[in-house]
């Protein structure tokens, strides 16, 4: 038995966007993966809960007029790893989806919520924040759109105000048209394990040269983060094992690694390095590039 004071379970969007506004210290509960684990600790004893299980339409994924893919907040990752239109358009968020848990979590834990936890871990963050991701956040009353690099605040802390839901996932056009992308999580096992670094890149490869670059990280620094002074350099250069190489060391510029009982600062810097070579390198191959000797 679980220590909640209410539950909601609404059967509409509006109707979870009011009993919000009106309840605004509700935890918002989705797939419950990491809800249901913090009430059984404890953490959260006495809380109300929102859920949004019943709210059909928010996980659904689709392409929008203009070349963006939506993403419904509420789509778990065993939708998004088997959806026909992320696998061909965005192959690199199945990659980072397949690689969040195991089969059981991945059936319930929902895109939403892994993002909405602040887990400087969680294996969607880097590779959207790569991809450009933007995020939809709505109240009863109001809309905005933001970048997700503005939505992370700290460990564990996001940027949601009072009453606002996460509904959706956009990724632009711009953000995987003509990319080639590759995510690599290390852990200390293949699967049901948290990361110890997730690296995410993708690029755009025009007659042997970079056309554009994104890398993104995960585990390297207090929230994720991305490496625009690695992909400021990338940019215009040659495809070569030497360009690659100082990519992967300017990747490691950003981050403010920490020792934990995963890994100290010094392995993780190591991590970065070698992992982002490896995964702007595999970036290029996929995106029709040869890596030059």
């Amino acid at each position: 038995m679980f220590d909640i004071c209410e539950l909601h379970e609404p059967g509409t969007l509006e109707e979870a966007k009011a009993v919000l506004a009106a309840n605004p210290d509700l935890k918002v509960i989705a797939g419950g993966t990491d809800v249901l684990i913090r009430l059984q600790h404890g953490s959260l004893a006495g809380s109300g809960l929102l859920s949004l299980k019943n709210l059909h339409g928010l996980e659904e994924i689709a392409m929008l007029g203009d070349g963006t893919i939506s993403v419904g907040a509420m789509a778990p990752f065993t939708t998004i790893f088997r959806n026909g239109l992320i696998r061909e358009r965005v192959p690199i968020l199945c990659e980072a989806a397949v690689s969040m848990g195991g089969p059981q979590v991945r059936n319930v834990a929902t895109i939403g919520g892994n993002i909405c936890n602040g887990a400087v871990s969680a294996d969607s963050a880097s590779t959207l924040f790569a991809l450009d991701a933007l995020l939809k956040l709505e109240t009863a009353t109001d809309e905005r759109i933001i970048p997700m690099g503005d939505f992370y605040a700290g460990p564990g802390k996001v940027n949601l105000r009072p009453g606002e839901l996460l509904t959706a996932i956009l990724i632009p056009r711009e953000g995987y048209e003509g990319m080639g992308g590759h995510y690599i999580k290390y852990a200390m096992r293949k699967a049901m394990d948290i990361a110890t670094l997730g690296v995410a890149a993708v690029c755009k490869v025009r007659e042997d040269r970079f056309a554009d670059l994104r890398i993104g990280l995960g585990v390297a620094a207090p929230v994720p983060i991305r490496c625009f002074e690695a992909e400021a350099y990338a940019k215009g250069k040659e495809v070569t094992l030497e360009v690659v190489q100082e990519i992967a060391r300017l990747a490691v510029k950003p981050a403010r690694a920490r020792t934990s009982w995963r890994a100290s600062k010094d392995y993780r810097e190591h991590l970065i390095e070698v992992l982002a070579q490896r995964a702007v390198a595999e970036a290029v191959k996929r995106g029709g590039g040869c890596c030059a000797d």
